[in-house]
């Protein structure tokens, strides 16, 4: 009966590293696939990154015995990025739904920070991250031609600033290496929608695909392998 009862652990730590693995081999395949334009593998691995994500969450929440709240709202996240990831990829002009979804998926990593600690612990890194907003914005802004646009943009910029300081705030307060691993995906987010944001309304970047989705896929999987509550 004890070998029994042991084996369901052992069993299912092994499932963790196979998710993981498969989660950051998609991860590769969809920045090495965009970077070389070999769009039908694409097309395949970029939705299919963001199931292995989620899949890897559930499979936890399934270890622990229940699915909680934190858990509910770190799935939502990976939900609404998938749904971005989507419209982005997709030919034809998409981006606004791509932000929307994407800016959805900030508010739940803020609420998803905000389940273990207090709102924006760090004042400095709240003043910092709206700060290198403010910058960032101000850099793209002759490229936001339409006033909606504008609008978007800005309300983006704060969301994911905001994201970002909740992040750095809650390792403040854990003080654990997990929470540090947490925050410094955020800032790989951030990072990744700077470059998205300078590609697009400053100036063509070269290999621009390796270095958004690259820190794109490190900011998911930072957040995905460490973020429990």
């Amino acid at each position: 009966m004890k070998a029994v009862s042991e084996s369901k652990p052992v069993t299912m730590c092994g499932r963790h590293r196979v998710i993981e693995w498969l989660l950051i081999a998609a991860a590769v395949l969809t920045t090495v696939s965009a970077t070389l334009g070999v769009l039908m593998l694409y097309y395949v691995f970029k939705p299919l990154t963001m199931l292995l994500a989620m899949g890897l969450v559930l499979l936890r929440a399934r270890s622990s015995g229940a699915l909680g709240r934190f858990d509910i709202l770190l799935l939502l996240a990976l939900l609404a990025s998938m749904a971005g990831d989507v419209f982005l990829m997709l030919p034809g002009n998409y981006f606004l739904p791509g932000l929307a979804s994407f800016l959805l998926a900030h508010l739940f990593y803020i609420a998803l920070f905000r389940q273990n600690s207090p709102w924006f612990a760090n004042r400095r890194a709240l003043a910092g991250t709206l700060g290198a907003g403010a910058a960032m914005y101000a850099w793209v802004w002759g490229g936001l031609n339409d006033p909606v646009l504008k609008i978007a943009v800005a309300t983006y910029v704060t969301v994911i600033s905001l994201m970002v300081a909740q992040a750095i705030g809650r390792a403040t307060i854990l003080q654990n290496l997990a929470a540090r691993a947490v925050a410094l995906g955020a800032c790989a987010f951030m990072l990744s929608d700077s470059l998205i944001a300078i590609n697009r309304f400053v100036q063509p970047l070269p290999l621009v695909s390796l270095w958004v989705l690259g820190s794109y896929y490190l900011a998911q999987i930072l957040i995905v392998r460490n973020a429990k509550a």
